[in-house]
């Protein structure tokens, strides 16, 4: 478990570190926002299939989803009627920094894994996806923005908070982030 939260920790501290020092401390004059989104369940086992390595899982309102365990190297210790806590955390942010020449661009990483064979089954997996863009035009009498997208669209917005817009700047490079991450793994039930 110790292993797991230190992965999962590394991985969120990680994946902001494209950015310059200098780019940091200019973002504390700029706009941004972030929000975060937890959701925990526990769900029951209804079904393992060993051979096939998948195992069906039914949420507390009774719905049920098939999940893939491939690559579970314990999976027989998975039964019928275990508990399986799930927990699933979304960051997403979005952060306006002076531009140093950074086009407008999009990439994903994905980093995944699972328990060692000692240890309760369960895995984890996390994906984050950034978005550059730049900023095309700013109305501040409409409370208007346009954005140069990846691919070379131009999209307009309605900002939120009009006062954002006087501290932001036309060539301002705006920085997307998502963050999603999902660890599942099996609970341990007190005796009765």
């Amino acid at each position: 478990m110790k292993a797991r939260i230190a992965l999962f920790c590394a991985a969120l501290f990680l994946a902001p570190a494209t950015l310059s020092a200098d780019m940091h401390a200019e973002a504390a004059k700029k706009p941004s926002i972030s929000a975060t989104q937890t959701v925990k369940v526990v769900t029951v086992v209804e079904a393992v299939d060993y051979e096939a390595k998948t195992v069906t899982l039914k949420g507390p309102e009774g719905n049920t989803q098939t999940i893939k365990a491939e690559n579970t190297p314990n999976l027989e210790e998975v039964q019928v009627g275990d508990h399986v806590n799930i927990e699933y955390v979304r960051k997403l942010s979005i952060e306006v920094f002076t531009n140093e020449g950074v086009e407008p661009g999009e990439g994903v990483m994905t980093a995944s894994a699972v328990n060692t064979p000692d240890q309760a089954p369960g895995g984890m997996e996390m994906t984050t996806a950034v978005m550059t863009a730049t900023v095309a035009e700013i109305n501040l009498e409409a409370n208007t923005f346009k954005l140069n997208m990846p691919g070379g669209d131009v999209q307009e917005f309605e900002a939120a908070n009009p006062e954002n817009l006087k501290l932001a700047e036309v060539g301002d490079l705006v920085v997307t982030t998502l963050t999603e991450a999902v660890a599942i793994y099996l609970a341990e039930v007190p005796a009765e």
